[in-house]
Formats: C-alpha cells, structure tokens, sequence
C-alpha cells in the first residue's frame, strides 16, 4: 500500500496521521467500515470536518456534481478563498485517478489518489490548480489489529506557474506558497481526525 503514495521528487511534501483504537477487533472493523464511507463522501468533507479554507464538491468524470462515493475518474471541484483562475472557472480541480481496497490478515485499507487536472468543462486541457499535474494527494484510512487509522499525503508540490494568463500564475503561486509553508496542514489535519473521530 505504501507503494501507492508516489515517490518524493521535487516540491515540497506534506503527511498528516491520526488513529484511533478500539478494545476489540470487531469494534474495530465496523468502525473502518464508517472510516472508509466518510472519506469516499468527498462531498460531505465540509460538514464533516468545518473547512474554514475551502470546500469540495464531488463532479464525476463529466463535470457533473454527484451525491455517492467517489469512484476513479471523478473530480473534485475546490472552491479556495479568493480569486479562483480563469481556466478553472473560479475553481481547482483535481482527478480521481485510484481508489484501491485491499484485505490483509492483520486488517483493510482504502487509499484514494488525486492529482490536479484540467477543468472537465472547460475545452482548455491546462491543468486548473495550484498546483503542477506532478502533485498528488494519497488519501488513506486502514485498520490494523484494534486500531483504525487515517493518512494523507501530499507529494511534489509545485506551485502551477505555467499558465498563458498572467494573473493565474500569479494566483497560483501565492496559493501554492501558502500551501508549502503550511496553510494546507490544519486542513487536511481536521480532515484525518474527522476520519476516526468516534463521537
């Protein structure tokens, strides 16, 4: 599973981690079942977690929003504070591009992979992020034994600075900086503890 979280290159990387654990193994197992369902709800990220800092919207492969779990080849359509660039609509996307279950002797695991992509409704294949299309997301939650945990990864962030239009790269820059010197971090840290909050 560690393989699916891609090598480290250039850019910065990120990790967050939290867990939970349980008195017994069926506890345990029923609780990743919640875990894997809350993460797969992309949709619900925002009420599960309070974003302050931006909020997600599950599209599938077509640019279409959708209330299910995500699935490869959906987007996720980010609304960041602030200007949004023009290729993106007002918006960052990003492509689902693996969700992987696996079951072990020791216990299960999900991860789910995004990395920016083009905006699905736009004709231009530019990449409508902060971010270059090198930058990945790895999302995890797994059990092993009485413990249910849950990750995320971010590797080989770049700031997206490749744009025709000016004041895109300028945008994605200033978001990307803010990214690397740790504005992403409270984020995805309320999104993993949400993940195994039992309350």
């Amino acid at each position: 599973m560690n393989n699916d979280i891609p090598k480290q290159e250039e850019g910065s990387e990120m990790d967050v981690f939290e867990k939970t654990t349980f008195k017994d193994e069926a506890a345990a197992k029923a609780f990743y079942v919640l875990a894997k369902k809350r993460l797969l709800e992309v949709f619900n990220w925002d009420e599960l977690c309070g974003f302050a800092s931006a909020t997600f919207t599950l599209m599938d492969a077509a640019g279409k929003e959708v209330r299910r779990e995500a699935m490869e080849g959906d987007h996720f359509r980010i609304n960041i504070p602030g200007p949004g660039t023009t290729v993106g609509d007002g918006f960052d996307w990003v492509l689902v591009e693996l969700i992987r279950e696996e079951q072990t002797a020791e216990g299960q695991s999900l991860v789910m992979r995004a990395r920016p992509t083009a905006n699905p409704l736009h004709p231009d294949s530019e990449t409508a992020h902060f971010l270059k299309d090198k930058a990945t997301s790895t999302f995890k939650v797994y059990r092993k034994g009485l413990e249910v945990h849950a990750e995320v990864h971010g590797r080989n962030e770049v700031p997206n600075s490749d744009s025709a239009v000016l004041i895109n790269n300028v945008r994605n820059v200033l978001v990307g900086w803010s990214a690397k010197i740790g504005f992403s971090y409270p984020q995805w840290k309320s999104l993993v503890t949400a993940l195994v909050n039992q309350n």
